[in-house]
């Protein structure tokens, strides 16, 4: 397929489905509240059901815009990982970058920092300050981009690890919010509000906005380190700005809505097949493409067993495990 043809068909593709989705997702949960009603709650016509309205614009409508960030913003981060440690197994769950997020989130609650009526605001600093510490760590622990890539990838395992194993002794420390904790580890929208989708909304775009004027370097960086520097690229300057956004924008999303894994690993790598690597167009699919698998696992997560909700990271782990496993042999292979 010519990739200049099929990436405007794709996009159009893509967005119509984001679309469907949103109004699926907005009819559709514990209770169903017909299509009619809903756009009827959107536009402010007529006189709906107090209940109705709600559940449309109090509950969903965050819920799912928070979705569609969460899913564009880890997915972008993904990808960028993806490139920077040049390992298509590379995402921010993977790597334990949403694990260190997580921890100093748990840790914070633990030692009453985040705790409160600012601790809303205070959340995605503690998150940010945890995922770029782990970055650091799994930079230098693996001997930097110098080394393999495998090396850095169990590096991040490792690591992963470890924090997972911290973050239960926080839940065995702090069993009275044992419930509420567990569920926020596992990666859930329930707690979602206008106050969280404005912050997240924030902190996404100064993670991802800058990355459509980085897409040339992106593209440079998969190149070796003599060709880049020849064109002119600073490696050093441009690996550490793209460590810094993409640890924004995964940290604010752990922060409100705990752990949500392989996103980062299952939507860039299924784009790149389709549109190739060139980050121009790569980027805004991957974005899309994020929201989209996003909303299809809150989707499930709230009508497969309804009224009793599963956690949105359990889908999204069963769903990423195998293309890992399927990655990570044919790495092995050298295919």
């Amino acid at each position: 397929m010519n990739r200049n043809i099929g990436t405007p068909v794709l996009t159009i593709a893509l967005l119509t489905t984001l679309v469907l989705l949103f109004f699926a997702s907005l009819t559709h949960g514990s209770v169903t509240i017909p299509l009619k009603e809903t756009v009827n709650i959107l536009m402010g016509k007529g006189a709906e059901q107090a209940t109705s309205e709600h559940i449309i614009r109090n509950l969903r409508f965050p819920r799912i815009l928070g979705g569609i960030i969460t899913g564009a913003a880890l997915a972008a981060s993904g990808m960028v990982y993806q490139g920077l440690f040049r390992n298509v197994m590379s995402d921010p769950f993977v790597l334990g970058i949403s694990s260190g997020a997580a921890f100093s989130v748990s840790l914070g609650a633990y030692l009453g920092i985040v705790t409160g009526a600012a601790g809303t605001y205070v959340v995605p600093l503690v998150a940010c300050a945890g995922a770029l510490l782990t970055s650091i760590l799994i930079f230098f622990i693996s001997g930097g981009l110098r080394n393999s890539t495998t090396t850095l990838l169990l590096t991040g395992v490792a690591l992963n690890f470890l924090l997972s194993a911290l973050m239960t002794l926080f839940l065995y420390l702090n069993r009275t919010q044992l419930h509420a904790i567990l569920q926020w580890t596992m990666g859930s929208f329930v707690s979602s509000t206008w106050t969280k989708v404005g912050i997240l909304t924030v902190t996404s775009l100064i993670g991802i906005a800058p990355l459509f004027f980085l897409t040339h370097e992106m593209d440079l960086l998969l190149l070796d380190e003599e060709s880049a520097h020849s064109m002119g690229l600073s490696m050093r300057r441009t690996r550490i700005l793209l460590l810094i956004l993409c640890t924004i924008s995964t940290s604010a999303t752990v922060a409100f809505f705990g752990i949500i894994g392989f996103v980062g690993l299952m939507v860039p790598h299924i784009m790149r097949l389709v549109v190739g690597p060139l980050h121009r167009r790569l980027l805004p699919l991957t974005l899309i493409g994020g929201a989209i698998m996003v909303l299809i696992s809150d989707l499930i997560a709230r009508t497969a067993i309804a009224p009793t909700e599963l956690p949105v990271g359990v889908i999204t782990s069963i769903a990423g495990t195998p293309l890992f496993l399927i990655l990570l042999v044919r790495s092995r292979r050298g295919l």
